[in-house]
């Protein structure tokens, strides 16, 4: 492993597992009240991170699921992508980090992991392939025809003009019974 890991800016999608190496009773310290302490990101060498992209919990947590299971149920990782790292990953015990990219808030950054912890692997999440099916009903098929613009008649365009006349008089009308 290099002792960098480089962070492009609006990265989105990946998965970064690291070991915590620490006895369980210096996690809660190490890891901050939101899964993200100054401890923690310094480990990490980096200012800040967001705390709803970082998780730090004990391996025996995923009791019945393991962690292949929860990073490919929970996180959306590609089964296939795991298969190589299966029995590594399948080794991991005590408490780990799971590190995803908004953590990063679209910063890049270059993380250098120092003790307690270490690097475990870097997995994308899978996307969803998209499918173009034709919709099942018929209504949705066919050109769209724009209506023709209606113009107003001549009769309705002298009912305007005969209407705002009698306001006119309606209103001199009103002025000179005020004025008398």
């Amino acid at each position: 492993m290099s002792d960098t890991i480089q962070i492009p800016a609006e990265e989105h999608g990946v998965i970064r597992l690291f070991r915590v190496q620490l006895p369980p009773e210096e996690i809660a310290e190490f890891a901050g009240l939101a899964g993200e302490g100054p401890a923690l990101a310094a480990a990490l060498g980096v200012d800040r991170l967001d705390p709803e992209y970082v998780e730090v919990f004990p391996v025996s947590d995923l009791t019945g699921l393991g962690l292949v299971g929860y990073l490919t149920e929970g996180l959306g990782v590609a089964p296939e992508d795991l298969a190589q790292d299966r029995a590594m990953i399948d080794a991991v015990d005590g408490h780990v980090l799971v590190l995803s990219s908004g953590a990063f808030e679209g910063r890049a950054e270059t993380l250098r992991p120092r003790a307690p912890l270490r690097w475990v692997g870097t997995w994308r999440e899978a996307g969803q392939a998209v499918e173009f099916t034709p919709l099942p009903a018929g209504g949705a098929q066919g050109a769209v025809h724009t209506a023709p613009v209606k113009t107003p008649s001549n009769n309705a365009i002298l009912g305007r003009v005969a209407m705002v006349a009698l306001l006119v008089l309606f209103a001199l009308t009103a002025l000179m019974v005020w004025i008398a």
